[in-house]
Parts: C-alpha cells; structure tokens; sequence
C-alpha cells in the first residue's frame, strides 16, 4: 500500500520464483534476483527497481552482500525491508544462514525504512535474537499469535506396521494429504504403497528433474492425486487449504521443523490430523544421521579444497565464479562418501564461501537489445533469421525492455522447422548481437562466493561450531522428548516449547483422547461398532484413529476371552 518498493529477503530460490509468479499473475510488479542471471538481465531488473517499474524485489541474503547491489539499492525509493523466514538470521534457528547476520548492514542506506521480520516457528530464544541481529530499536515491536491450532490432531503412534497403518488413517481422513519421508528412494515406494491399495499417490523430492517436481506437485494442488509423498524438499510456500492428513513415516530433526511440515495440515480451519509413526530403529538412526551431518572440521577443509582442484581455482581466484555441481562426478574423483561430501558442501556454505542454490530449470529466455531500425538492418543483412525474428517479436511482448521466456517447440511448430534448428538459429543470432539468448539448463550449480583460500588459511570458529552442534543437539532430544512423552497433551508440548506456558489441553491429540476415552468407553463403542457388521481388526482400528492400535488390539483379545465377540473364518470380528 506504501509508495516506492518493498525488498523481500528469501531463503529459497525456488520460493521466491513461486511468489513472483502468484504476483504477476495478480498483475502486481515483482521480480528476484537469483543466480544464474547474465549481467544485462540483473541491469534490466535493476533499472526497472529504480525507476519505479517494479513494487517487490526478492533476493536473497548473499546478494546483499554484492557491490553491485548496494549500489543499486542506495539509487531505489524503498517502502519496506522484509524478512521472510526470519528464524534462519539465529544461530539457534533450525536452519542458521551466516548471510542472514549482515542484513543490517543495508539499514544505513535507508535508514527510516522499517524492517519486518516473519517466521511461523521461533523459539523465545531465536525471536530475541532475530531481533539484535536486525537491529530492532525495541523489543515492543513484536506481534506474536498463538501456535495453538484447535482444527489439529497431533497424534505420535509407536508402530511396527507403519505402512499399514499408514493406509488405515488416510482412508479415516480421507481428502488430501503429504506423507513424508527422509529418503528419496522411499518417496516412490511409498506412493507405490497407496497404489497398490487403491489410492492414487505421487511422490516429490529434490532429486527429481524440474518439471517432474512440477508435474506432481501441480497434480497433488489439483487434487487429481490426492496423496503425496515427500522429502522435505516439498512444502516450503505450498498453501492448500483442505490437506486433510500429514503423516511422518520418519522422525524429523527437530520441533521447528516437525511444526512448520505438520502445520500444512487443515489451513482451511476443518479437521485434520498431524500423526508421526515411528518404531524402534527410527531413534537410533535419527542419532546416526545427526553425528554424519556434523562432519569434522579437518573432513569440511579437505572437502573445500577437493572442490576447489576440481574446478581448477588457483588460491586467490573464483569469485562469483559458477560451475555445473556434479557431486557423484567429484566424490569419485576424490574417493568421498556422498553424504559426507553433502553436509560438509553445506557447512562451507554456511561459511559464506560457496553457495548452492536449488536446482531448477531455468526456462529458456531472449531479450532483444537492438532498436527497430536496428532489427530491420539485421533482417535485411541476415535474411535466413527474419522469419524467426519476426515470430518472436509476434509471439511474445516485452523482448525489448526484459527477459521474456520463450518456448523453442513452439517456435519451430510455427515455422515448421526441427527444434534443434531453432535452438541454432537462437545460438547464432545471439552470436551476432542481434538478440541475448538463454537456454535452459536443468543441471544444479555451484557458485564460488569469494576467492579461494589457502586449506591451511580455512578457519571455521571451534566454539561456533560446537555451539552449533550443541544447540542442535538439543533440538534433536527435543524431538525424542515429544515421541516419547505419553503423559502430556500433544499440543501443550508443542506450544510450551515455542514460549507459551499455561496452555489449554487440545481434547483431540492421541494422549488426550485415551485420557478422556477410558476403558469401558472403548469396551462400549468396539462393542457398538460390530453390532452394526462384523468387522477385521484393521477395518476396526481404522474408525478408531485417535486410540493407539495396541490399546485396540488388548481390548479385542479382552472381549474374545470373554466370549463377547468371535472371530469368523474372514478373520472378522463379530459380536
């Protein structure tokens, strides 16, 4: 609503595209500055900031730290800095970025502006702390509203047959919902699983091609497959009101996390269930992944300098230099193990050296720099490329003043010409300064943010990283401490733990339906139920999904010892 331009600092690449996209088809003026812009797209964006042609601008905290952007930047008519997942500028957030540190270093140059900070999951701590990082003048600018959720069920079941009962509880809630998992692999076994058993699933994760993870995603939005299967890659910036279910085959690394992925259940204010399956290898190997992300100091430098002879950076060279990130290729080539090589990669990020942003497809994208008696010379000069000239100018607006993305299929159906002959065409006309073509790439990157430095020079803070360690150490016994605990309300656990003390039992949490359900209620209503038809224990426990199925499981063998049910020869109870 305010006059001049509002900054929106963002952690994600792909988050950022996401907004931009929502906003322009909201006819609202927004771009971002990512990686992987050639120098005339970053000035096109620039210029359209300064001069009033754009109202949000997306970066992301590494780009603050750029010259080129602070000269920019000092040239624009700001309203607003905003700060989106804000928890990531504390070193006891769950997902520290050193870059987040320095954001206040760009007040100065605007130093009325005001500055907002958002996140869905700070701690007492962590909001303190985002507060003096950012600068705040006082701490009576907080708007704080409740965690509390009154539509969720949080539900945390020990099971050994968690698959089966995964399916009983997506049938009982019906409607849409994520399950996720830590292994990449397992996102399509499990949506096998739901196919199997006649519920349509797809499955997302990061190692997906692109358009893959766009296909399946666009399909779950829809609701043509009502079940996805996810890493936690997937979720960040979905907003679908009616997720009926979100379950989590595995135990997440912390409260913040578990929070932020559950809560995308039931935003249409209806009831929906947050339920954690787990059995009893799944805390011991939530402890091993946490001792192979923290790879030793000594593994991280000679994981920097391994990537650095790769590439073939002399000491003192490399910045903002950006090469195609081939992980498998490099860990090969230096004899490392793949997961140490990722968390030591992403630990010198968080040192600022490199970056690694999302992979994404880039599509395809021209811009023309020439005038229209310029583009008439070329045609005449180049006749073979006026028809394709000609076509771009048709089909797409705005080639003179941005980026425009372009369809190189399209393209060649129009003129009837093989599609790699246009992607040709394009290479060369580019060649010769009549346009600036980008192809796309679907390739991950990997950008050096400042020269390389001698291994021996490479100095990572031991009382930084032990405190990170420490810290998020204790997030993890955190997340152990609410799977076990079996005597608190669910949602009590989770609001204490974000600061608010003397909160409401929730009624509906796995703990606070036995507490309310006692005993003879359950004898009655299992009695109840198979008198209406006979039924198998799974049909049985799936129209009881708040009570733990070994609750269930006690209470029939109960009733068949005393001769107030039989079992057929289906195997179905009956009384």
């Amino acid at each position: 609503m305010s006059e001049g331009l509002c900054l929106v600092v963002s952690p994600l690449i792909s988050l950022m595209k996401d907004q931009v996209q929502n906003l322009r088809e909201r006819h609202i003026k927004a771009a971002c500055l990512v990686s992987g812009l050639n120098g005339i797209e970053q000035e096109i964006i620039y210029n359209n900031c300064i001069h009033g042609k754009t109202k949000l601008l997306y970066v992301s905290p590494e780009r603050l730290k750029q010259q080129v952007f602070i000269e920019h930047f000092r040239q624009m008519k700001v309203s607003l800095i905003a700060v989106d997942e804000a928890h990531c500028i504390s070193q006891w957030g769950y997902d520290f970025r050193p870059p987040y540190l320095e954001i206040a270093r760009i007040r100065p140059y605007h130093e009325n502006v005001p500055v907002l900070a958002l996140t869905a999951t700070a701690t007492p701590e962590v909001m303190t702390d985002i507060q003096d990082k950012l600068l705040f003048r006082g701490k009576e600018h907080v708007y704080k509203t409740s965690f509390y959720r009154p539509n969720l069920a949080y539900m945390v079941f020990r099971e050994q047959d968690k698959e089966g009962r995964m399916l009983r509880i997506a049938r009982h809630a019906g409607g849409s919902g994520i399950v996720y998992v830590r292994n990449r692999r397992r996102t399509r076994q499990v949506a096998d699983t739901f196919a199997r058993n006649g519920i349509p699933a797809t499955y997302y994760h990061a190692g997906m091609e692109p358009k893959e993870r766009d296909i399946a995603q666009m399909r779950w939005m829809k609701g043509e497959t009502p079940v996805i299967v996810a890493t936690n890659a997937f979720g960040m910036g979905i907003d679908k009101p009616d997720v009926r279910f979100v379950i989590h085959l595995d135990i997440p690394s912390s409260i913040e996390a578990y929070f932020q992925e559950a809560g995308r259940a039931g935003r249409d204010g209806k009831k929906s269930y947050a339920v954690m399956l787990y059995d009893d290898n799944d805390i011991d190997n939530l402890h091993k992944g946490f001792e192979i992300s923290y790879p030793t100091q000594r593994q991280i430098a000679n994981v920097y300098k391994a990537i650095c002879n790769y590439y073939q950076l002399p000491i003192g060279s490399g910045t903002d230099c950006q090469f195609d990130f081939d992980i498998e290729s490099l860990c090969s080539a230096y004899n490392f193990n793949l997961v140490e090589m990722f968390n030591a990669a992403r630990f010198l990020e968080r040192e600022g050296l490199i970056s690694l942003p999302d992979r994404e497809e880039a599509e395809s994208k021209v811009h023309i720099p020439l005038s229209k008696e310029e583009i008439y010379r070329f045609q005449v000069s180049q006749p073979r490329y006026s028809d394709l000239l000609t076509l771009l100018l048709r089909m797409y607006g705005g080639l003179f003043n941005d980026f425009i993305p372009i369809s190189e299929r399209t393209l060649a159906r129009r003129l009837m010409l093989d599609e790699k002959q246009v992607v040709n065409m394009l290479h060369h006309m580019d060649a010769l300064k009549a346009i600036v073509y980008k192809a796309k790439s679907t390739k991950p990157q990997i950008i050096f943010n400042s020269p390389r430095i001698d291994t021996n020079s490479l100095y990572l803070s031991e009382s930084n990283y032990k405190e990170l360690k420490e810290h998020a150490l204790h997030r993890m016994e955190a997340m152990i401490g609410y799977v076990n605990n079996t005597t608190e309300c669910r949602s009590q656990i989770l609001l204490d733990y974000f600061g608010e003390q003397d909160a409401r039992k929730c009624s509906m949490c796995d703990h606070c339906i036995l507490e309310h359900r006692p005993a003879a209620s359950l004898r009655q209503q299992i009695l109840a139920m198979l008198k209406e038809q006979p039924m198998r224990a799974d049909e049985l426990m799936g129209k009881l999904p708040g009570i733990d199925e070994a609750t269930v499981q006690d209470m029939l063998r109960l009733l068949v010892d005393e001769r107030k049910v039989s079992i057929n020869q289906s195997l179905q109870f009956l009384v």
